[in-house]
């Protein structure tokens, strides 16, 4: 094996040409950060996007670069020479591979994300995802491979999800983002869709469920067998455990029953990350979206009466209760009592009459305080958006108990997950305090995800020098760091990636875990290996270790530095001994060692030179 590219770059789909003179592919080389400086009110970080380009590798060493630009100041012979004449046909000619490695070209395009590359006979096919965020899609190009004034390329068709090149490169298949799909000549043309669209409503195939399901219930055994962390497969006898459930297989009625008995296989591991998912199930057609209108709502004689609406962050209206916008007079105590024209006393629930009436007008007939009636048109949202804005009624409360017990020197930030979005969630919630003497991280009820690092990073953070002008108060660096005490809460629902932050602020010495013992699940695994009807049988595939060589977290959880339990009655209660408890704690440590406000030195200071 060769190494044909640096090792110092990230180089990718390799594609021969069509005479195979020429190796073009992928590399990430157009490293230009969009952010220029770390200052700013959300300590914006470098960003590199559309960082890739096409590169060209002569595999034919007297070959002509095929982008090179045909120019009249270079047409006499002395200034562009022809090649001389190829007396040895490239099959029979070894590659000179020091030469080929040394004298690479740049293809002419422009630096984009890319998302496949080949070289057809004349051209060069390649997907430009577009900018960073894009969901509407790539857009396929086609590039001509022949001297021109110009290389411009040639868009093929938009809205691209993935395509494949014929193994004769003479058809394209493309795959589009709303998943129809496209057989088209390679022949560098813009495509017409809809007459070169796949149509897919008239095929038929004969599948035999049960004969699936054998094949899914073997390839699920293998990938465990095969992609599980620990080869000794934590000393289970995994042929024996196949011998005991492969005769189940023969009793399935459906495919539901194929997850249940696979993930009693695949239990025998006691790996907590091992899931069984997806896959080609019935489910009815008439599914009906029951609206929601974010409140809880108590039986009357009158109807219904709005005991609580749930309230979201102020900051963000856009996630607020269908029942509190600033155009209504809902209030807390009113009485609904149609729906539509439509009596609550004439329905046995109201979500009869909310069926399929997410973000649908809907007229609500209410009384108020004073039993005189009105009428209001509010938008239900959906049930996950009624669960969001229940919980985030919970971390509002959070947050300002924490402001109220702390007396304003103590921030607060949950993560309810460990995802982009709950990356999101932590800017927006850890830049406004980050300026405090306390700081409490909740990581319960987390699920886990993988942003350990970008939030730990962030932690670690350590000022060193200060900025002081002539008024206000003084700025450090680095920026943003926070500089008071800290403390993370965890509790038995503690999850995954949830559980590695928790860990890993304690092992990099940010401060003490108060809570619960967590979950106790730490073996990472991905998605990617997918069964023949697109199930997922997971395989757990990465292990985690110390520098002591030991595993972490996995069957046992993260053991907290001070255990303290939120008992049901008392949480029902309204209690929150956990955060209470951390309160305390930062309350006291910020007694004892309180964080300077570090003022800039007296002037004059002899110690300055003018």
């Amino acid at each position: 094996m060769i190494p044909l590219t640096t090792t110092r770059l990230n180089s990718t789909t390799p594609t021969w040409s069509a005479d195979h003179k020429w190796l073009y592919f992928i590399s990430e080389r157009n490293l230009h950060s969009l952010v220029q400086s770390p200052w700013g009110s959300r300590q914006p970080e470098p960003f590199y996007t559309e960082t890739q380009n096409i590169y060209a590798m002569p595999l034919d060493s007297p070959g002509k670069f095929p982008f090179t630009p045909v120019d009249s100041w270079l047409s006499d012979s002395v200034f562009n020479p022809s090649p001389p004449a190829d007396k040895h046909p490239q099959k029979d000619r070894p590659v000179d591979w020091n030469y080929a490695m040394r004298t690479l070209y740049q293809v002419p395009v422009k630096s984009s994300n890319l998302g496949g590359l080949d070289a057809a006979d004349g051209f060069i096919y390649y997907l430009d995802l577009g900018p960073a965020g894009n969901h509407a899609g790539g857009k396929l190009f086609a590039l001509k491979t022949q001297e021109s004034k110009t290389y411009e390329p040639i868009e093929v068709a938009s809205g691209v999800a993935g395509y494949t090149l014929s193994a004769n490169k003479k058809r394209l298949l493309i795959t589009f983002t709303n998943r129809n799909l496209a057989i088209a000549d390679a022949n560098g043309q813009k495509i017409d869709v809809e007459k070169s669209a796949l149509e897919l409503n008239n095929w038929n195939f004969v599948v035999d469920p049960r004969a699936e399901w054998k094949e899914m219930f073997v390839d699920a055994w293998r990938m465990m067998r095969d992609y599980f962390y620990d080869r000794d497969l934590h000393k289970v006898d995994w042929v024996g455990v196949r011998q005991r459930y492969e005769p189940l297989v023969e009793r399935l009625t459906d495919r539901y029953e194929l997850d249940d008995l696979v993930g009693q296989m695949v239990g025998e591991l006691s790996t907590l990350h091992t899931f069984v998912v997806g896959g080609d199930k019935r489910r009815a057609p008439d599914q009906v979206s029951i609206g929601f209108l974010g409140a809880l709502l108590k039986k009357d004689p009158r109807g219904l009466k709005i005991e609580h609406i749930y309230q979201s962050d102020p900051d963000y209206p856009e996630v607020s209760s269908p029942l509190n916008k600033p155009e209504l007079r809902i209030r807390e105590g009113d009485i609904i009592t149609a729906v539509n024209n439509v009596r609550l006393s004439d329905v046995s629930d109201i979500s009869e009459l909310l069926a399929n009436k997410i973000g649908v007008p809907v007229k609500l007939s209410l009384l108020d305080a004073g039993a005189k009636p009105y009428d209001q048109i509010v938008r239900p949202f959906s049930p996950g958006g009624d669960e969001n804005l229940r919980y985030g009624e919970w971390e509002l409360s959070r947050r300002e108990k924490t402001d109220s017990l702390g007396k304003e020197q103590i921030g607060y930030v949950h993560l309810r997950a460990m995802g982009g979005g709950d990356m999101d969630d932590f800017v927006k919630q850890f830049y406004p305090v980050f300026n405090r003497q306390g700081l409490i991280i909740d990581v319960r009820h987390n699920f886990g995800g993988n942003i350990d690092s970008w939030v730990l990073e962030k932690l670690i953070r350590k000022a060193w020098m200060y900025w002081q002008g002539r008024s206000g108060g003084p700025a450090w660096n680095m920026p943003f760091a926070f500089r008071g005490h800290v403390v993370i809460l965890c509790d038995q629902m503690t999850c995954s990636d949830g559980e590695a932050i928790t860990e890993g602020f304690r092992r990099l010495g940010l401060g003490k875990v108060i809570g619960m013992r967590t979950w106790g699940g730490e073996v990472w695994l991905s998605f990617d290996n997918t069964l023949v009807d697109n199930g997922i049988a997971s395989a757990a595939e990465t292990g985690v270790y110390g520098p002591e060589q030991k595993w972490l977290i996995e069957g046992r959880g993260v053991e907290p530095d001070f255990v303290v339990d939120n008992l049901p009655l008392e949480t029902y209660k309204g209690k929150d001994a956990q955060l209470e408890f951390a309160i305390d704690y930062l309350t006291k440590q910020i007694a004892k060692e309180p964080v300077p406000i570090t003022p800039a030195p007296a002037h004059p200071d002899k110690s300055f030179k003018y």
